[in-house]
């Protein structure tokens, strides 16, 4: 790495589903390769909803995120190349659903994702490795907190998501109590936010009074193209990078860049 920065892995995570958390983690990913960033996409959920997203057919995951938690392939060797410089993505299919239970009782079950990406960190391949995690609380999301520097949450402004963000928060506690001892919160991001309805505001309001800076200034609109380009399997700033949503993303690398510059200057 040209600057010398070593790699943060970022885990995306919502215990809550439909909050923006893979919307997030594909279109964050893109604008911070974008901004000259590079990027490996980690799809955590068996649903491979990144994966498809970032056009990436089953027919090409030709080795997964499984192969490596369960046989111990190498990461280099199953990360897929994207159409865009700079992000890569390790994909995800189905046979992730099984990891709990195959894996059992075994020793380090909790580890095997932070040791498959140390010799990564090592080599410094990558500025960023984003995991977009299951919706719930698994052992794939115990996984990619104990392998992870910090916690990137989306939050739907919506009624029920204080709700879900203290779950989570419960969880974040219980991993950094006994697995990762420095995990932290990277930062909060409204998602889905709405200004023609009051709600949206009020939600806005008591996250931002509740989690103080950790809120990112920057918040993602609802927006109608953001939501077609998956079906398209192309982020939405390559879709419609001049769309509200694209912007806003762009906006989010920014500030997720400078708040890492900050961090490690007060380092």
């Amino acid at each position: 790495m040209a600057d010398g920065r070593p790699t943060r892995v970022l885990a995306v995570a919502n215990q809550k589903g439909g909050v923006g958390k893979t919307t997030t983690a594909i279109n964050l990913g893109t604008a911070l390769s974008a901004v000259g960033e590079r990027v490996l996409l980690l799809d955590s959920d068996p649903q491979g909803n990144a994966s498809t997203g970032l056009g990436v057919p089953r027919a090409m995951r030709k080795k997964t995120l499984y192969d490596v938690l369960m046989d111990g392939a190498p990461v280099v060797d199953t990360v897929v190349k994207t159409a865009l410089p700079g992000l890569d993505l390790l994909p995800a299919d189905p046979d992730l659903s099984g990891v709990e239970v195959e894996l059992g009782q075994t020793p380090r079950r909790s580890y095997r994702l932070r040791d498959a990406l140390a010799p990564i960190r090592a080599a410094r391949v990558y500025d960023y490795v984003l995991i977009d995690c299951p919706p719930a609380l698994s052992l794939l999301t115990v996984n990619a907190m104990t392998a992870a520097d910090a916690v990137l949450v989306p939050l739907q402004c919506e009624f029920f998501a204080l709700e879900g963000l203290t779950q989570l928060m419960r969880t974040i506690e219980l991993v950094r109590g006994s697995l990762n001892p420095t995990l932290e919160i990277q930062g909060v991001v409204l998602t889905m936010f709405d200004r023609r309805y009051s709600l949206s505001a009020q939600v806005a309001s008591d996250v931002r009074e509740h989690f103080g800076p950790k809120v990112y200034e920057t918040v993602i609109p609802r927006n109608v193209r953001v939501s077609e380009a998956p079906s398209h399997g192309k982020p939405a700033l390559i879709y419609d990078l001049k769309c509200a949503g694209s912007q806003a993303y762009i906006k989010l690398a920014r500030e997720v860049v400078g708040r890492e510059r900050e961090r490690l200057k007060a380092g």
